[in-house]
């Protein structure tokens, strides 16, 4: 048995005494959190798999309670209905791993990026957004989600001294800061923070979970609504995107005057987290059947949708 082995059987002993260890491997996919799915067989034969979720070095520095908040958020998450992990145990002692790790329910399901019934699909991810961002937390304590940032250097990081021209980051980076900040239209909902495919679970057709809360905040739902848009029409194509958002409108009577700006946001983010990288992002879907994802297939759809947002917002001036 290897140490990490040996580790694994002392924290089932702790939750589950007289619990063996049949095995354990990694799961991929993270890149905030080391994650290493076991499988157990209880006293009573039963077998059964759970997940290990150790927060990375820079996510700890960034907030040393990160373990500890994601647990209290996936209890909070499970309490309102939503299909999210059932979170099991906290340890934060550092008797078996040196720094904290939280241990989550495993869920038989993984991404998809190449479904076949798409429309269908995207009304499940819509109607889970909308079940989301309408949830009551009104009687939950979520004092420990870190607010956004209100100014727009802390939103955005400071204007690079050269802008990637080819995104249209300098445009889009002078629109934001005149508008900065939005007026506060909609009440502050539950956000996931990254709502797009690769944190969606599917088994059999059907939205088995959203995984994958570490950027869970409280804001404006249209935050939320805009980066999925994106997401979904560089993915799934255009037509996926009318069908998740007509479906999620339908569901939320909020106002929407500010999505254009919002589209602007996600188009920034996605220059912030890919920039250069277009071409790697598109490789990582050629093992799940997509090769037809290229860099110029991401550039042309954000392209589209980063001209909608100009469009709409001159439509509106006077």
């Amino acid at each position: 048995m290897s140490s990490d082995d040996d580790k694994y059987q002392r924290l089932f002993e702790a939750i589950a005494p007289q619990s063996k260890l049949l095995r354990a491997w990694p799961l991929k996919g993270g890149i905030s959190a080391e994650m290493t799915a076991l499988e157990i067989e209880r006293p009573d034969r039963q077998v059964s798999r759970l997940i290990v979720r150790r927060p990375g070095d820079s996510v700890l520095k960034r907030n040393p309670r990160a373990a500890e908040d994601e647990f209290k958020l996936l209890q909070m998450t499970r309490s309102l209905g939503l299909a999210t992990q059932t979170p099991y145990y906290l340890d934060q002692s550092g008797a078996i791993f040196p720094a904290p790790y939280l241990v989550i329910e495993y869920i038989d399901g993984q991404p998809e990026f190449s479904i076949a019934h798409i429309d269908d699909a995207a009304q499940q991810l819509a109607t889970h957004l909308a079940r989301i961002h309408s949830a009551d937390h009104s009687k939950h304590d979520l004092s420990f989600l870190p607010a956004p940032p209100r100014g727009f250097i802390d939103r955005f990081g400071e204007r690079p001294a050269i802008v990637n021209s080819s995104l249209d980051e300098g445009r889009i980076r002078d629109t934001l800061e005149a508008a900065w900040p939005f007026p506060q239209r909609n009440a502050p909902a539950l956000l996931h923070g990254d709502f797009w495919p690769g944190n969606i679970l599917w088994r059999d057709g059907q939205l088995a979970a959203v995984i994958d809360w570490e950027d869970a905040t409280l804001g404006d739902p249209l935050t939320d609504l805009a980066i999925s848009r994106l997401d979904m029409l560089w993915i799934f194509g255009l037509d996926a995107m009318r069908s998740f958002t007509q479906q999620y409108i339908s569901m939320m009577a909020i106002d929407y005057s500010n999505l254009p700006y919002w589209h602007l946001c996600a188009a920034l983010r996605l220059v912030r987290l890919a920039g250069a990288n277009l071409a790697e992002w598109a490789a990582f879907f050629v093992p799940f059947g997509r090769p037809d994802i290229t860099e110029q297939t991401i550039r042309e759809q954000y392209r589209f949708f980063v001209d909608q947002a100009f469009e709409q917002l001159a439509i509106r001036e006077p």
